[in-house]
């Protein structure tokens, strides 16, 4: 009865309770000041110069620059660093690289970062993962809100925000949990000083069609009070049979300087997508002799009634104080709402080779509300200690979530259908009156952390720090209790040391912690993951630091890790498995010249469970990504790029002869764009160029294929 495990996932949460991924605080704070020494006025001079340097380079979003990489972070260790001194892999994509190739949406963005796995295992909802592991934690500002689920439901609409860093590898020191996969951090636009506005019109294949609006400036006294306001729309069909969706999205902030040393930020998202002919879980892989099916790429499950619609709000305000003395202190408050409410259709079972039978129908009216509560307060600054000036940062966090939903289930469950390969969607809407049943679960997260960078002598920088997490989980989950409560310290500790003036040696090593929300055959709840992260590399930059470099090696070791382990009834079973992940990740980011940009990455990565054997076969073992743009020596006015992702083959073992495969694909993506103006451009996208027919994800036992080749034309405007 594989249709239970798509109703169960799609009422509880996976590997997370609800605020998975609800974070430290990780904006940047003031540059710390030069120690009291007597220098030469020479070295005085420059020294000066260089903070000035660093402050500016601190301030800047990447929308103001053009460039592929951003001179420092935040979001590895919640100081803000330059990335050469983050004892972490770190990936940005700034907010050139978003706009080259029109990547508007978290799902298309995220798959262009080294080393991460987007699971498209719905039309509707995604995984992430990053070192064969699910990435649970997400940030918005440095602000831990993550998807309350461990997945997007929906859609994550980049109108907002200025560029998406991702830290690979455990990051206890700005996350509640320390698991080993990846953070991602979400960059806000904020206000600007001086008037600022943009437009874009864009319409593509299948009738798709976008428009955006930002715009910036000062709201009045002498630019104390900033305000911006961004608002995106979409809508279009697709590739797959009976699905078109509608977006909206609507963003606005206001800063205000209530002081020389203090300021004020409150703001507001709401973003909304309306699916029709959503898939609910997706097509079947295998038929009943083993073969692999193969159905045309547009063929749906869903029934011609199906919507799938989303909505999320989310508020925020931050309050940050200068203290003088180069520490400052900050509280943030944000609250999330997701709301959707769906009439749903799933396919189960497995088709015959010949007629295509076997496969039922399994309607469902679903409904859920999930609110996430956010609280942090934080203090950072300077000190002198033997004639060296170091860094920390301590804070407290706390976190509070409540799901609430509920599944009607319709008449005719258990419906024979027709063969997948002729059938266009007519099935008649039920009554949803067969059962009921739902979910009410409280989680309450409390968090206390601290890290220090101690400058150790020139060039050597050792960063300490720890977490304490409490957390408690109460309520139930389609007839099952959650009750359940957690605690533990996560250290971490890391190194950075200047080997030349343009290379950085650098080690990390990090505990993991990571409650679970799947319940054993005994019906007991699992243990939450334990282990230890580790990694070293060697961080470069070149081209007076245009052009950044880094190779990382990791072995990151898990106990009680939850997989699958079946069925009891109708609900999905979990057992925990011990897992070992190792690899290489190498990575390439910035400006060659003035008019040539390139991202390249490449992952190696061993999986094995706690007997040596294969684990988690699903996530491809090598992941390759590359993009460059450069502009026409001959026609300045135009720049042209190219950007493939290449993943090695995966498969999945459904049973003995019953393998889903997979092989080895690339995709190429082409863009063009041509400056009428400094203020008038027009563009052409053309994603999948090679026209590749490809599997989504082999997360589940169901899958869909990938869009063919589409092309997209957009017109922008700038003042």
């Amino acid at each position: 009865m594989r249709f239970a495990m798509l109703r169960y996932r799609f009422a509880t949460p996976p590997r997370s309770t609800l605020l998975t991924g609800l974070l430290f605080s990780g904006l940047a704070h003031a540059e710390p000041p030069a120690p009291e020494t007597t220098l030469p006025a020479v070295k005085v001079t420059a020294k000066a110069a260089k903070d000035a340097k660093e402050a500016k380079e601190k301030e800047a979003p990447s929308e103001d620059t053009g460039a592929y990489v951003v001179a420092r972070s935040a979001s590895g260790t919640g100081l803000d660093l330059p990335l050469r001194e983050t004892p972490q892999p770190v990936t940005v994509l700034t907010h050139a690289q978003l706009e080259d190739f029109r990547l508007s949406s978290a799902i298309d963005a995220l798959d262009a970062v080294t080393g991460v796995q987007v699971e498209r295992v719905e039309t509707d909802r995604t995984y992430f993962t990053a070192r064969g592991f699910d990435i649970t934690n997400f940030q918005f500002d440095g602000v831990g809100a993550g998807f309350a689920n461990g997945n997007l439901l929906g859609d994550l609409d980049l109108a907002p925000f200025d560029r998406i860093e991702v830290v690979r590898g455990a990051n206890g020191l700005v996350s509640a949990t320390g698991y080993p996969s990846a953070t991602v951090n979400f960059i806000r636009k904020r206000p600007t000083r001086e008037l600022q506005a943009s437009a874009t019109l864009g319409a593509g294949s299948w009738d798709r069609g976008r428009a955006d609006v930002d715009i910036s400036g000062s709201l009045g006294w002498d630019g104390a009070v900033r305000g911006r306001f961004v608002g995106a729309g979409e809508t279009g069909h697709s590739y797959l049979d009976r699905l078109a969706s509608r977006k909206h999205l609507l963003y606005g902030v206001v800063e205000a300087d209530l002081g020389a040393a203090t300021t004020f930020t409150a703001g507001f998202t709401f973003q909304r997508k309306d699916t029709d002919g959503g898939l609910w879980g997706a097509l079947p892989l295998l038929h009943t002799d083993g073969t692999p099916t193969h159905y045309a790429r547009s063929t749906s499950t869903a029934a011609d009634w199906v919507r799938w619609d989303n909505r999320e709000t989310t508020l925020f305000a931050e309050l940050a104080h200068d203290l003088g003395g180069g520490w400052s202190v900050k509280g943030t408050w944000t609250r999330r709402r997701q709301e959707s409410d769906d009439k749903l259709f799933y396919v189960y079972g497995t088709p015959d080779p010949v007629t295509g039978l076997g496969l039922y129908a399994y309607p469902s009216l679903y409904a859920g509300t999930t609110t996430q509560d956010l609280a942090e307060g934080s203090l950072r600054g300077t000190f002198s200690l033997f004639g060296r000036t170091h860094q920390v940062v301590v804070g407290a966090q706390y976190a509070h979530g409540l799901l609430e939903d509920q599944s009607h289930y319709g008449r005719g469950i258990g419906t024979p259908l027709p063969d997948l390969a002729v059938w266009d969607g007519r099935y008649p809407e039920p009554v949803f009156d067969a059962s009921v049943a739902g979910s009410r679960v409280v989680d309450a997260r409390g968090t206390g952390f601290a890290a220090a960078r101690l400058n150790l002598a020139e060039g050597v920088n050792l960063l300490l720090g720890a977490a304490h997490t409490s957390q408690s989980t109460a309520g139930l989950a389609y007839g099952v209790d959650r009750m359940r409560k957690d605690s533990a310290t996560t250290p971490y500790a890391g190194l950075t040391w200047d080997v030349a003036p343009a290379h950085t040696l650098y080690a990390s090593c990090a505990e993991i912690f990571n409650p679970q929300s799947e319940m054993d055959r005994s019906q007991r709840r699992l243990d939450p993951v334990k282990g230890r992260s580790v990694e070293a590399g060697l961080k470069s930059a070149w081209l007076g630091q245009r052009l950044q470099t880094s190779v990382s090696l990791f072995r990151a070791t898990q106990r009680n890790l939850a997989e699958s382990d079946g069925y009891v009834g109708i609900q999905a079973v979990y057992k925990g498995v011990d897992t070992t992940a190792k690899g290489l990740e190498l990575e390439a980011s910035g400006d060659l010249t003035r008019d040539l940009q390139v991202h390249a990455g490449a992952t190696f990565l061993s999986l094995e469970d706690g007997d040596g054997r294969d684990a988690r076969t699903y996530v491809p073992r090598r992941l390759a990504q590359a993009g460059a743009t450069w502009r026409l020596p001959f026609l300045p006015k135009a720049k042209t790029g190219l950007a493939v992702t290449w993943k090695s083959d995966m498969r999945r073992e459904e049973g003995p002869g019953m393998t889903i495969r997979q092989r080895a694909y690339a995709l190429v993506n082409l863009m063009a764009r041509y400056d009428f103006t400094s203020a008038l451009s027009a563009s052409v996208n053309v994603e999948n160029v090679t026209n590749e027919k490809y599997l989504t994800s082999l997360y589940w036992s169901q899958a869909f294929y990938g869009a063919p080749t589409n092309v997209r034309v957009s017109v922008s405007w700038k003042y």
